[in-house]
């Protein structure tokens, strides 16, 4: 006859207590494996160095160039340019993750507002190049407005302002980059000033 087996004196035992433990020890070790990669991808200390968020000192280069050179003012033509950071003493392009993407415009200094005009080089403004409220690549351009737009949602930022909301989904303006000019060549000044990629709900 099937059932649950007894002890001796009549009380009842199962396995229950073991299957259990040995879910909970599972379930434990799943966590702790995530919570390993959650920290693994967000914590800098462990990435690798072409994963590493753009640096003091890192120059920008073009995207898909098989000889990255240090871009210049100049080079920022047309709407918007994107760019990875290069760390200039090991050539290291930091293109291990698409959150390093830089979006770079150029616009008049004199339109640029407040703290936005002390991060730009020579007009030069870099954001983060993913919209935070779904992550795709900021790659429109209003000419008529000057204003970037994520095609994804049709979030539109203000360049001239830090990158601000103008309308759509998102929640939070681009993560700025500010720049300076080193030798002529557009030089990461600071860190991102805000977290790049998606906004947390």
């Amino acid at each position: 006859m099937s059932g649950t087996p007894e002890e001796p004196g009549g009380k009842r035992t199962c396995g229950c207590g073991a299957r259990t433990s040995r879910r909970g020890m599972l379930a434990g070790a799943s966590m702790l494996g995530l919570n390993a990669a959650l920290d693994a991808a967000f914590t800098p200390a462990t990435a690798e160095p072409a994963d590493e968020r753009p640096k003091d000192g890192d120059h920008l280069v073009a995207l898909d160039v098989a000889n990255p050179v240090a871009l210049e003012p100049k080079d920022i033509a047309g709407p918007q340019v994107i760019a990875w950071p290069m760390d200039p003493v090991a050539r290291l392009v930091r293109d291990g993750s698409r959150l390093n993407k830089v979006l770079l415009v150029r616009l008049d200094p004199a339109t640029l507002v407040g703290v936005t005009r002390e991060r730009a080089a020579d007009g030069v403004v870099a954001y983060s190049a993913i919209c935070p409220h779904a992550g795709c690549e900021v790659s429109g351009w209003l000419e008529d407005q000057k204003i970037l737009e994520c095609p994804c949602h049709n979030s539109r930022y203000n360049p001239r302002e830090g990158a601000a909301i103008i309308d759509g989904p998102s929640t939070r303006g681009l993560a700025a980059l500010p720049l300076k000019i080193v030798d002529g060549k557009l030089v990461v000044a600071k860190p991102f000033t805000g977290r790049v990629g998606i906004a947390p709900a």
